[in-house]
């Protein structure tokens, strides 16, 4: 999504910012985050691997023996979203487009998915797999960053409901971008709720259909041909 030579560079952000392609790309990662934590949380340890302030606060409960999460697990899985947030800024930094970086979370996803097929009872494979999906996720978030589009990181939603609420016609604000935020918020709830569904068939279902779901976003970034330059 280039735009021409001597164009402003706010005129390319607005532009990417209400890109429909680009916003359907971030609606599907979105869902899918909901997906990957509900198979975080509720399959794999208790632990979050897309949403690190939960996986802080999880930290500081299980440094005193409080809740079922324990340390190490909480700490794999903050080290290797670092390694994937780092990893997506490197590729940003050196001009890889947004949809290859999605190519990349979506390969790691993609290994994940099938040690989720593997046979039951192979040591360490709920370690392993909190290490990929947290690996991915990492990638994701520094990769959406890039892109800074309102309201739609991802993987978050205190600022998505801050604004809701603080810009909306009861305190005083325009209530922009509304549906959009609603939009995030329920994308969100609505792929919690699927995994959580779909982990009742195991766990292996709910990280394909993460991974499924992501190359999804990939698929629908590279029709909008998103770079994430500024």
């Amino acid at each position: 999504m280039s735009a021409p030579a001597g164009e402003p560079k706010g005129a390319r952000k607005s532009e990417r910012t209400d890109d429909g392609r680009l916003l359907s790309a971030l609606a599907l990662l979105t869902f899918a985050t909901g997906l990957i934590d509900a198979a975080s949380v509720l399959g794999l340890r208790h632990v979050f691997t897309a949403n690190m302030t939960g996986n802080v606060v999880f930290l500081g409960f299980a440094l005193v023996h409080a809740g079922s999460t324990t340390a190490p697990d909480c700490l794999l899985a903050l080290a290797a979203f670092l390694v994937g947030a780092t990893l997506g800024g490197r590729l940003a930094a050196k001009g890889v487009s947004f949809t290859a970086a999605l190519m990349v979370e979506v390969a790691i996803l993609a290994v994940a998915s099938v040690l989720g097929w593997a046979p039951a009872g192979l040591p360490r494979i709920a370690l392993i797999d909190i290490a990929l999906l947290a690996l991915a996720m990492g990638i994701q978030n520094a990769s959406v960053r890039r892109l800074a589009v309102p309201d739609m990181t991802t993987t978050v939603l205190t600022l998505t409901l801050t604004g809701l609420a603080a810009e909306s016609s009861l305190a005083g604000g325009h209530n922009p971008r509304l549906p959009r935020r609603f939009l995030a918020a329920a994308l969100m709830l609505l792929g919690a709720l699927t995994g959580a569904l779909l982990l009742r068939y195991g766990l292996k279902w709910t990280i394909t259909a993460a991974t499924v779901v992501a190359a999804g976003a990939c698929a629908v970034s590279a029709a909008a041909g998103v770079s994430g330059h500024d």
